[in-house]
């Protein structure tokens, strides 16, 4: 069994104007492609040629002779997130449950906003900004690299694309307004109340 790439669960164009269809061209299908091609290369014939990516993740998380495995592997889950966590005409403020979650976390949508783009912006260099479940409460937290809360016993419900090939054909160095964008106009909440629903029982 072998890695494979996702579709988009949208056309190339349909984040658009926030997000260009050129990026989402060279994101998903050259960048995405490329971890999953040389993650099934390394994989072959050893122990993980069988297991789901969100096992080999996890196993091969934290070990030094598998850094390669998992940073290829990590990628590869962590971009599928990315594009599950967005949808045209997305944005606007939760629902339900988890809207009483983030008033509870955060105080309020715009508290959760602030806080997430600080997050965002602040993690130095290649990485990774959440809405993470963990230990029944929910945070924001960024990783570097192909590291994620999956890593480390949290449920990721949102992941933001904060490497620069995520944002900088359309915003170049203004990172903040990629992730307003990604905020107010992209993100599924939807898809995080899902997640959030189906969170593991640990986390209930």
């Amino acid at each position: 069994m072998s890695v494979t790439l996702p579709d988009l669960p949208y056309d190339y164009a349909a984040l658009e104007p926030h997000i260009s269809a050129r990026t989402m061209k060279v994101h998903h299908d050259r960048h995405h492609q490329k971890y999953v091609d040389t993650l099934n290369d390394l994989i072959e014939g050893t122990r993980y040629d069988e297991m789901e990516l969100e096992r080999i993740v996890k196993e091969s998380a934290k070990k030094d002779d598998e850094s390669e495995i998992f940073n290829n592997a990590g990628q590869a889950w962590n971009h599928s997130l990315f594009w599950s966590s967005m949808t045209p005409k997305g944005g606007g403020a939760p629902a339900d449950e988890l809207a009483d979650a983030i008033g509870q976390a955060f105080g309020s949508i715009d508290d959760f906003r602030e806080s997430f783009k600080e997050t965002a912006t602040g993690t130095f260099g290649s990485s990774w900004t959440w809405l993470v479940l963990r230990n029944g409460k929910l945070a924001i937290e960024g990783t570097q690299n192909a590291d994620s809360p999956l890593t480390s016993g949290g449920t990721p419900l949102l992941a933001c694309d904060m490497w620069e090939h995520a944002y900088y054909l359309d915003y170049q160095n203004e990172k903040g307004k990629f992730v307003d964008a990604y905020l107010e106009n992209l993100v599924d909440w939807s898809f995080a109340l899902n997640r959030l629903r189906a969170r593991p029982r640990a986390e209930a």
